[in-house]
């Protein structure tokens, strides 16, 4: 017997808390199947496309956080470089190539297993966490795409720390 054939029971589906939280926050979102849930979240810097997926099989609802930047072939190098940069400053979830469509996705898991049910408050702090990461770095890697910046330049751009107010 594996570690894996040992399951509890689950009283309601962990995507059903997520519904419940966009619902309850009116968050507009579409449930495409019973194991998958997306929305799309305006941020500062960009419109977010955050979609939660229930992996049964790890007992893991697992999110990502794409935004609307296409990585030219060109740009690859440094982004992945850029990449490696910011996933040694983050705590939690990481950044990553989605090589379907050349663009950045955030991604983090929520462990859950023994049949321990999310929390409205973890999907929160799990969501505002994944959009907290991609509007922190989301111009650096315009910078890197778009303004040809090395990455240690572009993070050096937007990691930077104010003092009072203008």
């Amino acid at each position: 017997m594996s570690l894996f054939d040992l399951k509890a029971e689950r009283q309601s589906h962990p995507v059903d808390m997520i519904e419940f939280v966009a619902d309850t926050n009116d968050w507009t979102f579409e449930r495409s199947a019973d194991d998958e849930i997306s929305m799309s979240v305006e941020g500062k810097w960009a419109d977010y496309h955050v979609s939660f997926s229930w992996m049964e099989t790890f007992e893991t609802l697992h999110l990502s956080c794409a935004f609307n930047l296409k990585v030219p072939d060109a740009r690859l190098n440094e982004v992945i470089k850029l990449i490696a940069h910011i996933n040694g400053e983050i705590l939690m979830g990481h950044f990553d190539v989605w090589p379907r469509a050349d663009t950045v996705i955030f991604r983090q898991s929520l462990l859950l297993s023994g049949g321990v049910e999310p929390t409205g408050r973890q999907v929160e702090v799990l969501l505002s966490s994944a959009l907290d990461a991609c509007e922190a770095y989301f111009q650096a890697f315009q910078f890197v795409v778009w303004s040809g910046m090395d990455c240690e330049s572009a993070v050096g751009a937007v990691m930077f720390e104010t003092v009072g107010e203008a």
